[in-house]
Order: C-alpha cells, then structure tokens, then sequence
C-alpha cells in the first residue's frame, strides 16, 4: 500500500523528516518498506529555465529549421539553439532544456541535452513543447509562455511541480482500518502522543454539503440486508466529465495512480483519502430510475467495464435497475452504466457490503480491485454518508454540477461496536511490564477505543466497529503494546519459564524413534502444505474425486482442495531439487491426508519416503552406485524391523495403480505398506527424468501392531550349520515362495533363509531360473548331527520339488 507523505500531511500537522516519520509507522506495525521520492514531472523540470527569443532566423541549409539565439537570465551572453518547431518567433518567452539537462520519455528513459552541430549549426541547448518535458501531450510545436515571466526563472516554479515522498507499507491482512490515508494517519496520531508529540487531528469538512434541488429522484430497493447492511447514494446533476485537475492527477499518480477522468478520479481519492469506494452510475442509464440490491440467479451473463462477460452465481450480489445487472456490488462496474465523456447526470454510490460475501464473489470470478480489497476485509460502516458527502462537495468542485437528491441512506440495523473487557493484571502479565493505568486509558482514547466503566480490576472497553481485528482482551493489549511501543519494553535479566507436566504421547515417541533411525540413514525430514490442487486427481484413480474436501475461499487454483495422497507433494518437493542440481535426495515426511465419505471428514496420517538419484556421493575411491528398488526395500524393512512388527508381516501385490512396478506389506488383511518405482508418464508431468522410489506407510494401521515387548535371549552356546541348495525352477517361482516352503517345512531349527545367486540365460532350459539358496541351521539345546542335517535338507529338496516343481541343479 502506498502513502503520500503530503496527503498525510493534511490529516496531522508533522514537520518530521520522512524517515523519522517511516521508523514510527514501523513501529506501529505498519512497516515502512521503502521511502520513494515523487515528482509531478519526472524529473522535476530540473536544468529547465525560461528563457526569452531574441532573434529567429531560418537555417540556411534547411528549410523546417530556424536558429534563434536566447536569453536564459544567467548574466551571459545569449546562446545559439536550432529549433524545428513552426511557431518560434523572436520575442517570445519559451521553456529551454540548457546543456547537461536530463529529459524523459514517457516510460522514464532519460536522455541528456549536450552541445551538438545540426546542418552545421551550433546548438546550445533545446526550446521545448510540452510534451518534451511531461507537462502534456501536444507536439504541435514549442510552449509559448506568458510575456511578463523573467528570464532565468526555473521552470518548476512556474509550472508548480509537485514533489513528494511514498511510503511503500506492508501492510498485515489484520489491519482493515489502516487501508487509507485517514487511517493511517490517526495511527500516526497515536503514535506522536505517545512521544509526547500533540497534534491536531483534521478530517476532510463536509459542511457545505447541501442539495440544491430535488429534481432526479433514484429509488433504492435492498432485498438482502445482511448482504447490504448498509446502502446510501444521491444524485449529482450538470456535470462536465472532464480531465481532473493537476492537484488531483498528483495525488492519484503519486499513489501509482492513473488519472482517468474527473468524475473516477475523485471516487479513486476518496477511496484512498478515507478508505470507502464508491462507485458512480450514470444516471440516466439507469432504468425505471431505480436501484434494486439483490441476487441474481445462476447462470446469468454479465458484461464487466473490462468487456469480458462473466457468467454469475445465484450468491453474487448485483446492482440493478429494472432491466438487469449494472455492477458486482463491491467488486467491479458494468460495460453498460459507467460514467463516460457524454454523461451529464450521475447517481453516487457509497456501502457496506458483507465482507464474506465479497470475498467470496471476488474470488469466484478471479477478479481483485482496490474496492474488492478493502469490502473484503472489513471497512467502516459509520463513514458511508460521510464520505458519499466528501465525494460529492469534490465532484462539484471539479465537475460542476448540482445535487440533486437526497441522500438515500438506507441502514436498518445498526453494525454494533464490539464490548471487551480488560483486565489491567492480564495486560502487565502478557505485556511483561506493568504500565500505568493512566497511560493504558491515553492509549486506548487515541486508538478511539472508550472506556465505559472503570473498576479496580480492569476496564470495561466499547471498541469501534471498523477494527475488525480487535474484539478480544488479548486484541486491545496488543493495540497498547504496539502504541506503547515494543521497544519500550526493557528486558529482563533472567527468562521466566514454566515446565509443562504434560507428556508426550506414545504416538509421538514412536514417530520419533523412526524420524532418528531414517535421519541416520541420510533421510530428510519434509514438510509440504495440505492445501493442494484438485488436477491431481487425473493422476490417479485412488484419489476419489467425490472424497476431495473443497475449500470454500482458496487463496488460489493451486490450493483449492486438502490433498487426499502425500505423493504428489513428495513428486512437487523432487522436481523443486532436481531442477536446482540437487538430485540426490532421500526424502521422508509425517502428514495427514483428507477424505469426505458420506458427507464426514476424515483424516489419515501416513508416513512417506522418497528416493531418488545415487545411492552413494561422489569420492575419488568409490564409484557412484545409482539407487534401486532393494536398496529402497531394506529400508523399509528396517522400519518395520524397528517397530518389532516385521515377522508379522506377509508380501501382498501393489494396489497402488501410480507404480510401474512395486509390492506391499500387510498384517493380516490390512495393508500398512506399499512402495515400488513411480510411472515415467507421472514423472514427466513433474518434469522428473530420472527415478524415483516411493514408499506410502499407512501410520494409522502401523499404530496397532507395534509391539514394545523386547525378548532377551543369550548368545547360543552350540554351533549353527550352513547348508546351500542351487534349484532350477520355473521362472514365476520368487524367492518368497521358497521362503515360505521352506519354514513350513522346518519351523523349529532353520533360522534364516538367504538367496545369495539368481541366473537366467545361456545353458538353462526355456521359461527356467537357478536359485542359489543358502540355510543357516541351529538348536540352541545341542549340536546338530550330520543325520538330523541330511534329514531336513532332504524333507527341503522333496518339498520344493512337489510344491514348486524346483529339481536340484
């Protein structure tokens, strides 16, 4: 948001330096970004001069040129300038760019006046048109002067440049009442008392406001008024829709304003002056001269002053004659009912619309104006007749015309300040200082906060309505705290701290223990928004489309709906790395997802892990080793190990129709775990080349199985055996199913299973494989004979043989 310092200026008397003045306004919490400098003129008309044409005479070597020599009212002699434009003449008074002066194109482009030659001639400077130095846009030839100016004086004089200085504020979305000049300046205000710096408040008077003639009636019908709380309008009539003055083209550019014409210009700076837009009609555009405030049904088409027909929802509120929509109440104007340059009568309208209400309409239809921005947000319903009177006393004054009307002001129920208690031990508790009460309630009377009772523990406070953002006691204390000033607050030598006897839940030391054990593998912690986009639901059939749960105000397209999978925000994070040459990356993340079923929301909470790039880092004596789908695996394995749940767990196929290929892990019939390589065709989408491991660990399932109990065992006292089987099987045997034979066939002394060689290829039957298995055998009572070995290794053979149809190699 932009301030005028000078425009501030006619609130509050101030001869502070603008960055005194800026330090103060950041310490009210409205921080000052940058201080910039405005000129009326870019440039301010520096180096230009008057000057007075001696003699004009026509170039010998060119007819459209002509040599003048003129005094500039240094105390030199008269210098020589060619000039081309058709209407010199000796005598006249003429505005002169002298050598060295920097003028500027209409985009800010400088360029500089140097002596030069032209057709032979020497020029000593440049005799300007208005165009040339930003004082108009004719061309037509050089600006010929009043005769009785002096020779020498600064162009800046006679043209009264304007020179200013903008704040450029950041202003917080909290601080409705801060949009506009008066509200920035009744917090400068406060700030200056509480320096012990007394100044007058002054607001625009509206006393001279009068209707001189009841001739052009509008009625106003509101058919909602919690949609239009409050509507007020009149009639303006005999206006001369004309360019707006100079001091009000200024203030406007100053602000990054364009002037556009006297009658927008003047609702652009009451607007910015005291934070209410308006919005003029033209009167006699207006059908059956009425003004109807309603809704619309959906569907209905409409022509903004941008020409782009929008297509309306039955929430949108609309004003409208007899005939149909003319503006988006609060938002943006009508094609059809704008002022333009023939109008001559205007209907003015000033409101309070529902802020909700707006901000909803503004963001359906993806529009933003400076109207939108502050309905949205909340403004003061007590200024609607107010500043309708300020607008029109200035219309009058730059456009001409009568009023015509009455003013229609229609509000049947009042907006209510908001009553707040306050408690002056709360207030030096959460300020950590203890204030005086006298300068609590000075405080409070320049925020225009009153005190209606006063008792021993507190202060009973009606607050304005139009500080939206102050309707609690911990509100009022940050208002007195920001006034007071943060940096009046002293710092205590020691911290007062109080220890919390509540304990972590068993939830959490569990996530904990697996955030260490993956953060000790070289996995880092993610964290990504919730919020997301509703285009990823192309993506997978897995996310439902009737489970999305919509948010109801987005702040954009992009974070419109509560994500329903961790992958694609997993997906956003890679490509975000991989496209800044971080590529490898191991990535894990503890979220929610969201569901709408059958109307209730549902929250899941999911463990993700990502990986993707090598497996290693880069070094002189170790080759890099690209990740892969096992390297993936033992890391979930090892997860689960943690946990103590892995022999619980049994290999079920992927469901999880985002992989090319993968596995999951389930506890009976409930999966907890699904992980493999993500499609190339989801990659690309993300501008991903290379691959990328997934793992989606179903946190809430997980939550059930795990098991603390730690069984402590001793070391074995008597040998274990190993024994190795190479199978020849048919190339669908896993090694799982092996695996499993294999425990059923010896639950007791097998205790460990391993497949050290898989061969596919040359001197192999068609549609077989060799598996190289290795048994590890042991009774921790005994040790093992050789008959007890060959039995067991025999009952494998035989097993494998009749149930997988494995032959001994």
């Amino acid at each position: 948001m932009r301030i005028s310092y000078n425009w501030l200026k006619q609130f509050i008397k101030i001869d502070w330096k603008s960055d005194e003045t800026a330090a103060l306004l950041t310490d009210l919490g409205l921080e000052v970004e940058v201080v910039e400098a405005f000129e009326s003129v870019t440039g301010g008309l520096k180096g230009i001069v008057i000057g007075h044409v001696l003699t004009c005479e026509k170039h010998p070597d060119a007819d459209k040129l002509k040599i003048t020599t003129v005094d500039l009212g240094d105390g030199n002699a008269p210098v020589q300038i060619v000039c081309g434009a058709s209407n010199v003449a000796a005598g006249q008074k003429v505005a002169v760019a002298t050598i060295g002066t920097k003028l500027f194109d209409k985009d800010g482009n400088a360029f500089e006046i140097k002596k030069g030659k032209i057709r032979g001639q020497e020029s000593f400077g440049m005799i300007c048109a208005e165009d040339e130095i930003g004082l108009g846009e004719s061309h037509d030839g050089i600006m010929v002067l009043a005769d009785n100016l002096v020779p020498g004086t600064p162009a800046s004089k006679v043209f009264n440049i304007e020179v200013d200085e903008v704040f450029e504020i950041g202003l917080t979305p909290n601080r409705a009442d801060a949009m506009s000049h008066m509200g920035v300046a009744r917090d400068l205000k406060a700030g200056l008392l509480q320096s012990n710096v007394h100044t007058e408040f002054i607001t625009p008077s509206v006393s001279k406001f009068k209707v001189d003639k009841r001739t052009l009636k509008i009625d106003v019908n509101i058919q909602d008024n919690k949609l239009a709380p409050r509507y007020a309008g009149v009639t303006i009539s005999g206006i001369t829709v004309k360019p707006s003055p100079s001091w009000l083209q200024n203030r406007l550019k100053s602000i990054g304003l364009t002037p556009k014409n006297n009658i927008v210009d003047v609702t652009n700076y009451v607007l910015h002056e005291l934070g209410q837009p308006l919005h003029a009609f033209d009167a006699n555009k207006i059908k059956g001269n009425k003004i109807i405030v309603k809704t619309v049904a959906t569907g209905t088409k409409f022509t903004t002053l941008d020409n782009i027909e929008r297509t309306l929802h039955e929430e949108d509120l609309m004003i409208c004659d007899e005939n149909g929509p003319m503006c988006i109440a609060g938002v943006f104007g009508g094609a059809n009912s704008g002022v333009t340059d023939s109008t001559t009568n205007i209907f003015l309208e000033s409101a309070y619309f529902n802020p909700v209400s707006i901000r909803k309409t503004a963001k359906r239809h993806t529009l933003s104006t400076d109207a939108s921005f502050r309905f949205e947000r909340g403004i003061d319903p007590e200024i609607t007749a107010y500043a309708l009177k300020r607008a029109a006393l200035l219309i009058q004054e730059v456009a001409g015309g009568e009023i015509t009307s009455d003013i229609v002001d229609i509000y049947p129920k009042k907006v209510e300040d908001f009553n707040v208690f306050l408690s002056f031990d709360k207030t030096n508790k959460l300020i950590g200082e203890e204030l005086k009460k006298e300068t609590i309630k000075n405080i409070l009377a320049s925020l225009d906060i009153k005190v209606n009772s006063i008792t021993d523990n507190g202060l009973g406070l009606v607050v304005p309505s139009y500080r939206v953002d102050v309707q609690r006691e911990v509100d009022v204390i940050e208002e007195i705290l920001r006034v007071y000033g943060y940096n009046n607050i002293k710092i205590p030598n020691k911290i007062n701290a109080s220890v919390s006897n509540s304990s972590r839940t068993e939830e959490f030391k569990v996530q904990n223990v697996v955030a260490n054990q993956l953060c000790s593998l070289g996995f880092n912690e993610m964290m990504a928004n919730s919020l997301t986009t509703s285009n990823y639901i192309v993506f997978s059939e897995q996310v439902n489309s009737e489970e999305t749960v919509t948010m109801l105000n987005p702040l954009s397209n992009d974070l419109s709906v509560m994500r329903q999978s961790m992958l694609f925000s997993a997906l956003e994070a890679v490509s975000y790395n991989v496209n800044r040459r971080n590529s490898d990356l191991k990535l894990f993340e503890f979220g929610k997802t969201y569901h709408s079923i059958e109307g209730k929301y549902t929250e899941r909470k999911h463990l993700t892990i990502t990986m993707t790039g090598n497996a290693t880092s880069e070094n002189w004596n170790v080759a890099q080793k690209p990740s892969d789908f096992f390297l993936f695996k033992g890391y979930i394995n090892a997860i689960l190990s943690k946990l103590n749940i892995e022999s619980k767990v049994k290999t079920v196929p992927v469901t999880h129709d985002v992989f090319a290929e993968g596995i999951g892990f389930a506890i009976g019939n409930e999966i907890i775990a699904e992980f493999g390589t993500i499609k190339k065709t989801l990659l690309k989408h993300f501008d991903v080349k290379q691959d990328v491991f997934f793992a989606d660990l179903n946190w809430d399932a997980i939550q059930k199985y795990i098991s603390n109990k730690i069984k402590l065992v001793d070391i074995p006292k008597f040998p274990e055996v190993r024994r190795d089987l190479a199978l020849l099987v048919n190339d669908t045997v896993t090694f799982e199913q092996l695996y499993l034979v294999a425990k059923q066939t010896e639950k007791s002394l097998l205790k460990d299973i391993n497949l050290f060689d898989v061969y596919e290829g040359k001197n192999l039957p068609e549609g077989k494989k060799s598996y190289a298995l290795s048994f590890i055998l042991q009774d921790t009572s005994k040790t093992l004979t050789d008959v007890q070995i060959d039995k067991i290794m025999s009952k494998l053979q035989s097993n494998f043989e009749a149930q997988l149809e494995a032959v001994l190699r």
